[in-house]
């Protein structure tokens, strides 16, 4: 196999390592703007089956050559690239998966589901962490059950020790969970899919010790199609982030004074964003270079089996891996990627076409993988359900 990773940041980097894993890969092409460096972690496998090429996404003629001949493209760009990277692959006949959060972009790239299928590709857009981890395991107890009523998700990345007033550090982008505070998120209501306030809906979820309680509230882009998918035959579908106690409450305030508004206003005859100051000024604070992360999800389905109630419980907890430097948040999601990506090109993808990852990725052979990368996945019946 031969997999070509747009985009050699953090995510993209994770991907790119986790390739170089597998002996069936034969080479991993990392293409970014920037080609002068790569992550530590990758450094050893320079010269080898790992190589960096200079591309400009918002240029095709520059991105072409290097989707030639490859099997599989997975990129990790900024989602407004996806639905050009995804049109490119398919002209390439390469298979290709991305980490999505956009629904938008998601519905323009099932456009391109006829050409694919004629071209033999799979395309699977959302398929990091959530989106991507939450609904192929969610999907797993729908099938599990005879009928399901209710799938909730329960995502967040957080620091091992949090730091008050915030007790978060940025492990992606600033920029992208400004936007899932700041953007009404998805949920299935009777039956119906509606937008609900980021920031609302907040609750406690409890996980072992030392964990202990956290607190959920929704937000945008964790959830991807699946309240459409379900419109009409699941009651409730919702997805909320994690975080510890006290955060939600200080970000709405934030976010309510204005603070993380994109309209320009004027300060001392300059012109800036408030959101831009906001990050400018917050983040020097909130990126911590020795700064361990965990990733905490929780997925519940409940429904019938066998004529009576059930319900099926999906708990993972992951940590900063000490020995590479690969954060948490790289591990599930980089790495979901990346498995995504070699499922796609073994032949263990339900379908070729354009499909989001709970329609067409097998859950235990995706499972399977995470485990083999040292994700565990718990999974559990609910008790006191009924």
């Amino acid at each position: 196999m031969k997999l070509l990773v747009l985009g050699g940041g953090a995510q993209g980097s994770a991907a790119a390592y986790d390739l170089l894993q597998n002996d069936a890969v034969e080479e991993v092409v990392i293409g970014d703007a920037q080609t002068e460096s790569v992550a530590s972690f990758l450094e050893p496998f320079l010269g080898g089956r790992l190589r960096v090429e200079k591309v400009d996404a918002r240029n095709p003629d520059s991105v072409r050559p290097v989707m030639a001949g490859m099997d599989a493209v997975l990129c990790a760009l900024p989602y407004y690239f996806n639905l050009e990277m995804t049109r490119l692959a398919i002209e390439a006949g390469a298979h290709f998966a991305d980490l999505g959060g956009n629904t938008e972009i998601v519905e323009a790239q099932r456009e391109l589901d006829e050409v694919a299928r004629q071209k033999g590709v799979s395309v699977v857009p959302d398929c990091g962490l959530a989106p991507g981890m939450v609904n192929i395991l969610a999907q797993a107890g729908i099938d599990e059950l005879d009928s399901t009523e209710s799938v909730r998700m329960w995502v967040g990345g957080l620091p091992q020790q949090p730091e008050p007033p915030l007790n978060y550090q940025i492990v992606y982008s600033m920029e992208g969970v400004l936007d899932y505070y700041t953007t009404p998120g998805l949920v299935l209501h009777e039956g119906e899919p509606v937008d609900v306030e980021a920031l609302t809906g907040l609750e406690q979820v409890t996980f072992p010790e030392p964990l202990g309680v956290l607190e959920a509230f929704y937000t945008a882009g964790g959830i991807s199609t699946l309240p459409y998918r379900y419109r009409g035959d699941l009651r409730t579908m919702e997805y909320k982030t994690l975080r510890y106690p006290g955060h939600a409450v200080i970000m709405k305030a934030i976010r309510d004074l204005g603070l993380l508004s994109d309209e320009p206003v004027k300060v001392d005859g300059a012109e800036i964003t408030p959101r831009q100051f906001f990050i400018d000024r917050v983040s020097p604070g909130l990126r911590k270079p020795d700064g361990r992360d965990l990733v905490a999800l929780r997925v519940e389905v409940r429904g019938t089996k066998g004529g009576g109630p059930r319900a099926i419980r999906f708990d993972l907890l992951d940590y900063y891996d000490e020995g590479t430097g690969i954060t948490a948040m790289m591990r599930t999601t980089g790495f979901s990627l990346a498995l995504t990506g070699v499922m796609q090109c073994q032949g263990q993808i339900r379908e070729k076409g354009v499909r989001t990852p709970d329609e067409t990725v097998e859950p235990p052979a995706y499972v399977d993988g995470l485990a083999r990368r040292g994700i565990q996945v718990q999974r559990t019946d609910v008790e006191g359900y009924g």
